[in-house]
């Protein structure tokens, strides 16, 4: 019930830890055992009247040493659950990274970036309960009541067979429930990546729904999919409850029926006081271990949902990858030829040649593909026809950790970098220093050294931080989120008036590599050396 043994394949290393929580929980259930013994004997001693001096002593150090193993066995079981979690996350997480790695630049054609961030976040978060409490009270479940019933048999036989027998109702009850649950939560996590992948969208597109007026629009649709959520949710919890409500039922009855079991035996003559009293206290923890089996089997339905959506990603087939390293010299596009959908071809046997060193802009109206050839040159999209070329190697036999090196993609979309916008703001300043000093060429002079040690950290965004930085030094911006908001009407009216000290300042960047600059303006792309028309 509820054990997939390609999850926990997947992480081998949480069966140790998983199999020391078991360990663990048995040896307090064992301390609960004999000190609820040496209790009951003592409180049939002092009805008796035959209460010694010696058995309060006894009864008090068992008891004492009871508590203190159960104390250490507790603590020991909730740090084996800890690390069995800490593995799941650490493996889980590794791997669908590395997936991600393999899958390239080209992911989101297989999957979207919601539904990654999704299961690699809250799903991984579900499988944490599932290792660290579900699996192990799994077992524990199912070795607690034999270990009561084993000793119990020595008290009475027909009640400790009683309480056995009404302890399987708990898993039918579970059992009865899991199979609609699995249908409704699997429509939960279906319901919830959809909601988040429309979120995303817009968010991304919030500009250009701005622009279109189409906001409201898309405001209404998100309301009808959260509304959509919040029902599924509902009735998730609704199914929770229900099913708790039953598996309390079950559990108070079971130790109800043990509790007036104890009694007529007791009065039959069959068991002693002591005995009666030892199954009235053990006779809810028949029960208690397969309850809190259930309360873990609810969050587990969800881990094992999301689980699905992970193993999905993790078999997802890997597009094969060149092994042609990226040379240096002209971009040229052949009767380039792409589709996102089947019927509506975006790229219509495009011929485009990009010179080495040349600044070349790209212009044309709204979803004529200027933005989708740079998504074909960064091998964020495959699947083109016809030829795509850099420095006469075909881009799809092109290494893409090599084409990474060649080629870098800054997009008009804001992003938020780790770290206050002060310290932004003084990255920004030292890289317009390092950009100053080379314009002077300068090379030799401590102040580049100086700049470039302090951008060695953000080595990977040099060429994004270099361009924000003379953005924001050529027209004037306080703040750095400014520069990236160029997008708005006080942004271009500033790029006007000072476009020709940027362009001049992109050109020295590119050094003798060939650039591009996608624009829907030709007056944007009136100061580069080739402005290419897509119609």
């Amino acid at each position: 019930m509820m054990i997939n043994k390609r999850l926990i394949g997947a992480v081998p290393e949480s069966k140790k830890y998983i199999a020391g929580n078991v360990a663990l929980q048995w040896c307090s259930l064992c301390a609960n055992i004999a000190m609820m013994s040496a209790v009951t004997e003592l409180f049939a001693a002092l009805f008796a009247g035959s209460m010694t001096q010696s058995k309060i002593v006894t009864t008090a150090v068992i008891a004492l040493a009871a508590v203190a193993v159960r104390y250490g066995c507790t603590v020991g079981a909730s740090r084996m659950g800890y690390l069995s979690s800490k593995a799941v996350k650490k493996t889980l997480r590794g791997a669908i990274y590395d997936k991600l790695l393999c899958l390239g630049a080209s992911y989101s054609e297989q999957v979207k970036t919601s539904e990654v961030v999704q299961v690699a976040v809250e799903g991984v978060d579900q499988l944490e309960t599932y290792f660290g409490a579900y699996l192990p009270q799994f077992f524990y479940a199912m070795l607690a009541p034999l270990t009561l019933f084993v000793v119990l048999c020595f008290v009475s036989v027909p009640t400790a067979v009683v309480l056995l027998v009404c302890v399987p109702l708990i898993p039918v009850a579970i059992a009865a429930v899991q199979t609609w649950a699995k249908k409704l939560l699997s429509k939960y996590w279906g319901q919830y990546t959809a909601l988040g992948d429309t979120f995303l969208e817009n968010l991304q597109g919030l500009t250009t729904l701005k622009i279109y007026q189409a906001d409201a629009f898309k405001n209404d649709e998100m309301n009808v999919e959260a509304e959509k959520f919040r029902k599924i949710t509902m009735k998730v919890l609704t199914m929770q409850l229900n099913s708790i409500t039953i598996m309390d039922l079950i559990a108070y009855g079971g130790a109800a029926l043990g509790v007036i079991m104890a009694a007529t035996q007791l009065r039959a003559g069959k068991i002693d006081l002591a005995g009666a009293l030892l199954i009235i206290l053990l006779a809810a923890d028949f029960f208690i271990p397969m309850r809190q089996l259930g309360s873990f089997f609810h969050i587990a339905m969800n881990g094992m949902a999301a689980s699905d959506k992970i193993f999905r990603l993790l078999d997802l087939s890997e597009p094969a990858h060149g092994g042609v390293s990226c040379p240096a010299g002209d971009i040229v596009c052949r009767g380039l030829r792409f589709s996102y959908e089947p019927e509506r071809e975006i790229l219509h046997g495009v011929d485009l040649t990009i010179p080495q060193g040349k600044f070349v802009s790209l212009v044309g109206e709204s979803g004529c593909g200027k933005s989708t050839i740079s998504a074909l040159l960064m091998g964020r999209n495959k699947g083109y026809t016809g030829s795509m070329t850099v420095g006469g190697a075909e881009l799809r036999d092109i290494e893409e950790a090599s084409l990474m090196r060649r080629i870098t993609y800054v997009s008009h979309q804001s992003y938020l970098f780790k770290g206050s916008e002060h310290v932004l703001v003084e990255v920004a300043a030292r890289a317009v220093e390092l950009v100053e000093c080379q314009r002077r060429d300068d090379d030799a002079g401590g102040d580049v050294v100086q700049a470039r040690a302090a951008l060695a950290p953000f080595d990977r965004l040099r060429r994004g931080a270099l361009l924000v930085a003379a953005l924001r030094h050529l027209i004037g911006m306080e703040r750095v989120t400014d520069v990236l908001g160029l997008q708005k009407v006080e942004g271009q009216q500033l790029l006007r008036r000072r476009g020709g000290e940027l362009f001049a300042l992109l050109r020295r960047q590119g050094g003798h590599a060939p650039a591009g600059l996608v624009r829907d303006r030709h007056a944007h792309a009136a100061r580069c050396d080739d402005p290419a028309d897509l119609f």
